[in-house]
């Protein structure tokens, strides 16, 4: 059997490995290193979201090298950062929830649309977060309301898909909104996948996606996950305002706001996942994908793969080192709790009192792969037999933690936290097991 890491920094390989495979820029580039440029066209760079950042700087290199220059644009990601151009402004938004910045990314989103002509081109460069980083409210709701909406969402246990198809009803650019002031200009939109599924309405909201939810269908979700008389007032009155017919719908598919918009998917979760096995092999051990993703409950699916990591590792005394992937994004319905944590690492505290005692060698890492998970600094965390046990060690009782949804410190407190920074992109979760390695760190 080949010598291996340990296993926590062969799990940091791996996770490594996965998210520079999603890496949007490199991606980005190539694909516009393919597009022919109309040389009459202004372009104009629309980048939002988690991986702004880097996209905005393949596509102005991408410019550059066929000797032409972006005609103006903005740069909305989660924390500052320097602009790739002169004439392109860059704004740091707030995530999860809406505040001051994503309210003043939103106003700067509109100034940067209004001068697009007619015969300009503008190229959007879409990722993760968006939803919330230029989140502002639609008319007849305050910025403190959709705030709370945003918040009230979040902890509900909805996931992603079914939260942005609400959020974006009550939201200035998401359902198609962005590409209505856009049009009649010719619109490339380029897109980075966060939902499981890779639906382009719910990827950030859809700011030039055609909004297939009515506001009779944002009405049943919120009744049916108990949200309808939570929400404030004048949400409620928006939807119901619609539902009758007594203000426009979200742009529906057949709008003309969309006559001149092309989308396309340029990175996954799907490519985080092979090069996750792919180095796993290049290592030595034996991959294998899940081909369903995890998603529900975060401590639910946290239960799941760690049994389903204690069932498939080879049981024999020199067993051959497996490594088990899964991608997807799982919630936390948080109720009345207001622990700290993230969906990752719920899943990860909960697979740790599975895999308590484990034989050495067998791991767990859960981790987001934008490097945030939550309102944290972590990532997400990796576990192994005796983490579980070091939580306790440390003066912390795990299962009421669990429980409370207090995840972060107490990972925390057993050192089993990943803090790999902001990676630029955003892919969703990816977990990993390993079993049969022959030492650990």
């Amino acid at each position: 059997m080949p010598v291996l890491p340990g296993a926590r920094i062969l799990l940091g390989d791996l996770y490594t490995s996965a998210t520079a495979a999603a890496a949007p820029g490199p991606a980005l580039a190539a694909r516009l290193n393919r597009l022919e440029l109309n040389p009459s066209s202004r372009i104009w760079l629309l980048a939002l979201g988690k991986a702004a950042l880097p996209m905005a700087e393949a596509a102005v290199e991408s410019l550059r090298a066929r000797g032409r220059e972006p005609a103006g644009g903005i740069v909305v990601s989660p924390s500052e950062g320097r602009s790739p151009h002169p004439r392109v402004s860059a704004f740091a938004g707030d995530h999860p929830e809406p505040a001051e910045r994503s309210f003043a990314a939103a106003d700067a989103l509109a100034a940067t649309a209004a001068q697009v002509a007619p015969a300009d081109e503008v190229w959007v460069l879409l990722s993760g977060g968006t939803t919330s980083l230029i989140g502002a409210p639609e008319p007849g709701i305050s910025p403190a309301e959709l705030a709370a909406i945003y918040a009230l969402l979040l902890g509900s246990g909805l996931d992603i898909t079914a939260m942005n198809r609400i959020r974006k009803r009550f939201s200035r650019w998401g359902g198609g909104k962005l590409a209505r002031v856009l049009a009649p200009a010719r619109v490339r939109v380029y897109i980075v996948s966060d939902v499981i599924g890779d639906d382009l309405a719910s990827i950030g909201s859809g700011p030039c996606v055609p909004d297939p939810t009515t506001a009779a269908d944002v009405h049943r979700l919120l009744e049916s996950a108990g949200l309808w008389h939570r929400m404030p007032e004048s949400a409620r009155r928006l939807v119901t305002s619609a539902e009758v017919g007594k203000t426009a719908e979200t742009p529906k598919p057949g709008d003309q706001a969309f006559a001149r918009v092309t989308l396309e998917l340029i990175v996954s979760n799907r490519l985080a996942l092979e090069a996750a096995a792919k180095r796993a092999a290049e290592l030595g051990l034996t991959p294998v994908v899940i081909e369903t993703p995890i998603a529900g409950e975060a401590a639910a699916a946290g239960v799941s793969v760690a049994v389903n990591i204690l069932n498939n590792c080879p049981q024999s005394l020199i067993p051959q080192p497996t490594c088990m992937i899964w991608g997807g994004e799982t919630t936390v319905s948080l109720g009345e709790a207001s622990g700290l944590g993230g969906r990752c690492q719920e899943l990860a505290l909960a697979a740790a009192r599975v895999l308590e005692g484990a034989p050495v060698g067998t791991a767990l890492l859960a981790a987001g792969t934008d490097g945030r998970d939550g309102p944290t600094d972590a990532a997400g965390a990796i576990v192994d037999g005796r983490t579980w046990g070091a939580i306790s060690a440390a003066g912390r009782e795990p299962a009421r933690d669990l429980a409370a949804h207090d995840a972060y410190p107490a990972l925390d407190a057993a050192g089993a936290l990943v803090r790999p920074g902001l990676t630029g992109t955003n892919v969703m979760d990816i977990v990993i097991g390993i079993c049969g390695v022959n030492r650990n760190t």
